[in-house]
């Protein structure tokens, strides 16, 4: 078994949505899961306490949140010595024609930050009108219709959930196999899955 954490910045909530998913599939697959909002994180927090790292962020005004940067800064070293995995959640992934920008976006996160995840993972995220005032509802109303071509249909409350859950997923099992491998760890059988259930 191996330990990760899963550190995220959101705006709206939706790339926490997306943490806690990943973790899920990591806890299914056998493994020890913590997700902290990078806001949360105190100045001693240890990450030296985890075999590997998964770092989110959302994208807003095309930028990544404050204390997701500084955290991938002050703990560049650490980082560079585990399995890690970076995931991203825009608009812009949600559309084939977005994937330039959105790929644009993790390259100067990259560059600010110096560190290369072994992983890089682009998720559609969210439109939660029901959170914006009325000033940006139009704004992100208009965005969302030049960028999006393939719009979900809205809940009950009014907001549009573009995240490909299946892709989460997929992304999760990813680079637990990944970091598996890396450190050795052999990957749970499906007995040892059902003696955790």
């Amino acid at each position: 078994m191996a330990t990760f954490l899963v550190l995220y910045g959101t705006g709206e909530g939706q790339t926490e949505k997306i943490a806690t998913r990943i973790g899920d599939v990591l806890i299914d697959r056998g493994h020890g899961a913590t997700t902290v909002d990078a806001n949360e994180v105190s100045p001693d927090f240890a990450i030296d306490d985890f075999d590997a790292i998964l770092v989110g962020a959302s994208i807003h005004a095309g930028k990544h949140q404050r204390a997701v940067r500084e955290f991938v800064t002050t703990n560049r070293d650490s980082l560079a010595t585990k399995p890690t995995a970076f995931f991203q959640v825009s608009l812009s992934s949600a559309d084939e024609g977005g994937e330039a920008q959105a790929a644009g976006y993790v390259e100067e996160f990259i560059e600010a930050t110096d560190w290369h995840p072994d992983r890089i993972g682009l998720f559609g995220g969210a439109l939660r009108y029901t959170k914006y005032g009325f000033v940006k509802r139009l704004i992100m109303k208009q965005i969302a219709k030049r960028k999006v071509t393939k719009m979900p249909e809205a809940d009950p409350s009014g907001d549009i959930e573009i995240t490909d859950w299946d892709e989460v997923d997929a992304f999760a099992a990813d680079i637990a196999a990944f970091a598996e491998g890396q450190l050795g760890i052999t990957p749970p059988t499906a007995d040892d899955q059902a003696g955790l259930e």
